[in-house]
């Protein structure tokens, strides 16, 4: 925990009055980092985020010990009105394969849901089972071991990564199923898309999922995925991007929508959102408002920032629903709303 509060004050200053709090998902931590540094130099105001995972930042804000709660799994309309929260999607990403395998390139190795879930579900235990290498004509892969490196922890990264297999494998679906938390059946855990990403790195024949920022971060090689419409496509914004054109976010309940095995021949098949938690009563006006005032500022200015890292900048019409629905939903003490 000291050494993620001494990142974590590398780009919010050193606690002050003038600092926001909030924490979660680990999947939109790069960004976050990039906007609460810029946003600081700004106006002189801190975020001190805790990278910690959707689920640790599910119950930090049902617990009231934050001001803004993160996920990449959404809560569902029931579960949002019994906590008196309500959620708004912030950024928009992708959930991608990493491995490490000698003179194997990044984006060079194709693999399909059917061969993922299998090597998650242990029937797969070799970097040159047939499966694979029938995918990979010319690629030179060894008889070495696959090492699967999954999270240890309650995270929406896994959330995206599950509902996705499992949309796209029955027998995935229903051996392991989806949640920000599963029963794994094979492999070695690691904390936060940080711990997997650190684990790949270090195990010969690794195979793990991350949030593509932290492959590129880290210089992982990463898969092309076979998509919905049966097409193999990288990870970039533009993948990302095909995969949320549909988005229907003005008829989701709660804004509950989710991303995965979209339709689309250039569509990313492990897509989602990243969402932001509060509740509906805010204690303090002043300390609510400033929450939003720090996301209305990113997406008005970090619209570079997120397309430097890959992620999908919300478009106009998501963040003027967002804004919406701050009006309407975010009250303060006095009981009117805290954004105007």
């Amino acid at each position: 925990m000291k050494k993620l509060l001494a990142s974590l004050l590398l780009f919010t200053g050193v606690a002050s009055a003038a600092e926001l709090t909030g924490a979660g998902a680990t999947f939109p931590f790069p960004i976050y980092a990039k906007w609460a540094e810029a946003y600081k130099a700004s106006t002189g105001i801190g975020l001190n985020y805790q990278s910690i995972g959707s689920g640790g930042g599910i119950k930090q804000i049902k617990a009231k010990t934050v001001d803004f709660g993160a996920s990449d799994m959404p809560l569902k309309p029931e579960e949002l009105d019994k906590e008196g929260l309500m959620q708004f999607p912030a950024v928009i990403g992708g959930v991608v394969p990493v491995f490490n395998l000698d003179g194997v390139a990044a984006g060079q190795l194709k693999l399909t849901p059917e061969v993922i879930a299998n090597i998650h579900l242990g029937k797969i235990t070799k970097w040159n089972d047939k499966a694979i290498v029938d995918l990979n004509p010319g690629v030179n892969l060894p008889a070495l071991a696959i090492t699967v490196v999954h999270r240890a922890d309650g995270s929406g990264t896994t959330f995206i990564w599950t509902n996705f297999l499992g949309k796209a494998n029955a027998d995935f679906a229903k051996t392991v199923g989806e949640g920000t938390a599963v029963k794994w059946p094979v492999g070695v855990g690691g904390k936060g898309n940080e711990g997997v990403a650190v684990q790949v790195q270090r195990i010969k024949g690794a195979f793990g999922y991350v949030e593509y920022a932290y492959a590129k971060r880290n210089k992982i090689a990463h898969a092309q995925l076979k998509n919905r419409d049966g097409v193999f496509v990288q990870p970039s914004d533009d993948s990302f991007k095909a995969a949320a054109s549909n988005a229907d976010w003005a008829n989701a309940p709660g804004m509950y929508l989710l991303l995965t095995w979209q339709t689309g021949k250039e569509a990313w098949p492990a897509t989602g959102a990243s969402f932001i938690l509060m509740h509906k009563q805010q204690a303090d006006t002043l300390t609510g408002r400033a929450v939003l005032k720090f996301f209305d500022w990113s997406w008005k200015n970090g619209a570079k920032m997120s397309e430097e890292l890959e992620y999908v900048h919300l478009p106009q019409s998501v963040i003027k629903l967002n804004q919406d629905n701050w009006r309407r939903d975010l009250k303060g003490p006095d009981n009117n709303s805290i954004w105007r």
